[in-house]
Formats: C-alpha cells, structure tokens, sequence
C-alpha cells in the first residue's frame, strides 16, 4: 500500500487510523478519517528577545502590506536600513521585561496555547475525534502554513479558521486570513474550509468583558472614576478607505457600557501603539489618559477589548507606559485589567462562535 506525498515530499497523511478507502485498489493511498479542524490564529511572537530573533519577527511582520502599505521601494531600504538595525534592541528590551522565562517564551503564547486546551477539551467532550483543535501565529511559530499541513495530513477534510480578533481590521483579520489562503494553495488536495467574522457585537463576548469590569472593580475599594477603552490603533487613513476597525470598536465600546448600566462618559475609547509620521485614530491612549489626570481624574482603569490575550502592547505599553503618562499628569490610581485570556467566559464565549461556524458541517 502507497503512502501517498505532498508537494514537498511529504507523506499526505498521517495517523495510526490511515486506512485503504473501501473498494480501492491495493496500491490506493491509505487516507485517514474524515475530520473537522478549527484553527485560533493570534498576530504572533518572536522565538527569543535577542537581537536575531527580534529582527526576523519584526521584518516579517513589517514587510506585511496589510500592516504597512508604503510602496516597497520606499519602505524596505527604511526597514532595512535605519528601522531593522536599532528596534529589535528596543523591542528586545520590552520583551524582556515580560517574558515567560520558566517556559522560554513570550505571555501571548503561554496564554494562546492555554485558551487552545481549554477549546480542545471542550470540543472534544461535544465532538468526540471528529474534530481536531490548534492555534497558529501569522507572524513567528507555529506558523499557519505549518498547522494547515498538519490540518490536512491528520484527515481534516474541512477547517474553521479563527482569527483572534474581536474587530475586523485589515491589519490583522484580513492578514490573518491571506496567509491561510496562502498555505491552502500548497495543498494538493484542498480542504473546504469557514473563516470566523468578527465578533465585536456577539453578546457572549460583551458578557465576558462586563463580567471581567465587574470582577476587577468589585476587587477595589474606591471605584475608578473613569474606564478607558484601549484599542489598537490603525491610520486614520484605513478608516477613511473602508476597514471597519474604528466603528467596531466603538460599538464594543457602546455595548459593554450598555451591559454594564452605565452613563455615557463613564467609558472612554481611545487607541494604541501608534507607529509612524502618519494621523491614527484619535485620541491616543497615551495622551488621553494624561488628559483625564489633568482633568481631575485621578483614579482609572483601563482595558483592550481588541486583544484576545494579553501581550506586548498590554503588559508593557499600558501597564508601563501609558500608566507612566497618567501618574506624570498626576494621576493616583491606575488599574490595569487584564484581557479575557482564557477565562472561562471567554472559552464559552469562543466555543460558542466556533459551534456557530460549524452548523451544517456537525
């Protein structure tokens, strides 16, 4: 019996449970059963905090056009030039100060693998081995092209693709999805395949946040006078060119105060991470909360309902730098809480969208 080879010289399946179709001839392919992936993807990780390792996570992630469209003969002498030889140090550094060094590896993977197991389990215990669960990384590893041919090999004759993503951006969801595409085209035989929408609106999604607000201000013994909706930023430009990103988030915003009982202002949205000469969504997380300090709020909370899990532009960028900007303006009280991880809410709430993907196929 044949075993049958991908593109790269691989064998096409794998498995203890690879079996001869029925009626097939005896030199036919042995194919495993049929099985449904579901594939999370989140934006990705450097290997280490060292300089290599830093410049091959920053390049690809730079070099992406969904991320920076400049036209190449511009942007990749700057990226390679001047950018690619001074941030991998500075970002280095940043992951440094959040690294998991008892796994070797950075918070957004520990947590990703953990959110996986925790959807693995829960999968399994309503779908049995008729469905196979895993995560990929549009940047670094596990990369998606990996995963979809372990996807395949396994017998996965159909896949769910997830992007973490609450809010539809280009940047992210889209990209996410491109490189899905991508790995799909090295397939000889081609899985049918769903990819997940946003959910920004999905009341199961709104419940875990208020319930995550509700948590951390129970926690407190003074309630924060404001809460600051931190989202990753994009160009204003993007908005202006049809990404959804900015009214998506501003409905998450909407709903979460609604879910809550509060008054309009007691939620501010506000956007992240800004990265180049170009106008982003306004206002800046970093100046706004300096805004609110001077304003006479002194006692905040701030969260990122755009992030699944927690990482570098959570644990560094707000519980460093944008608490640094408020407690400069004279802020007193800065509470940071944490992203939905995986809380079991939120694996309720992402089991749900997913056994939502797979109607018609289980």
């Amino acid at each position: 019996m044949l075993d049958a080879k991908s593109p790269d010289g691989e064998p096409l399946f794998t498995g203890e449970d690879a079996t001869r179709p029925d009626h097939a001839p005896q030199d036919h392919p042995r194919v495993p059963p049929a099985k449904i992936g579901i594939l999370l993807a989140n934006l990705g990780t450097p290997d280490g905090y060292d300089y290599w390792s830093m410049r091959r996570y920053l390049n690809e992630f730079l070099s992406d056009k969904r991320v920076v469209d400049y036209s190449a003969w511009i942007w990749q002498p700057l990226l390679q030039g001047v950018i690619l030889t001074k941030r991998p140090f500075s970002s280095g550094a940043a992951y440094k100060s959040i690294w998991n060094e008892e796994a070797g590896e950075s918070p957004l993977l520990t947590i990703t693998k953990a959110q996986t197991a925790k959807l693995r389990a829960e999968l399994e215990a309503a779908h049995g081995d008729r469905v196979m669960v895993d995560f990929c990384m549009r940047y670094g590893n596990p990369s998606t092209r990996s995963k979809v041919r372990e996807m395949v090999r396994a017998g996965c004759q159909k896949i769910v693709f997830f992007p973490l993503y609450p809010q539809y951006a280009g940047a992210t969801s889209a990209t996410a999805n491109d490189q899905f595409f991508r790995a799909l085209m090295r397939e000889k035989w081609q899985p049918s395949v769903r990819t997940v929408s946003a959910y920004f609106d999905d009341p199961r999604y709104i419940d875990a946040l208020a319930g995550s607000v509700e948590r951390a201000i129970g926690a407190m013994e003074t309630k924060p006078d404001i809460l600051v909706a931190s989202y990753h930023g994009v160009p204003q430009r993007y908005l202006m060119e049809g990404d959804p990103y900015h009214c998506q988030c501003q409905k998450t915003s909407r709903l979460l105060r609604e879910r809550l009982g509060w008054s309009d202002g007691d939620i501010v949205t506000t956007f992240q991470s800004r990265f180049g000469p170009e106008e982003w969504l306004r206002p800046y997380t970093v100046e706004e909360v300096a805004r609110q300090a001077e304003a006479g709020k002194k006692r905040i909370a701030v969260i990122a309902p755009a992030f699944s899990a927690d990482c570098i532009e959570t644990l560094e960028e707000i519980n460093e730098e944008i608490r640094e900007s408020f407690e400069h303006a004279g802020g007193e009280q800065f509470t940071y809480i944490p992203c939905l991880n995986d809380d079991d809410a939120h694996i309720s709430a992402l089991a749900g969208v997913i056994e939502d993907n797979l109607k018609g196929w289980i």
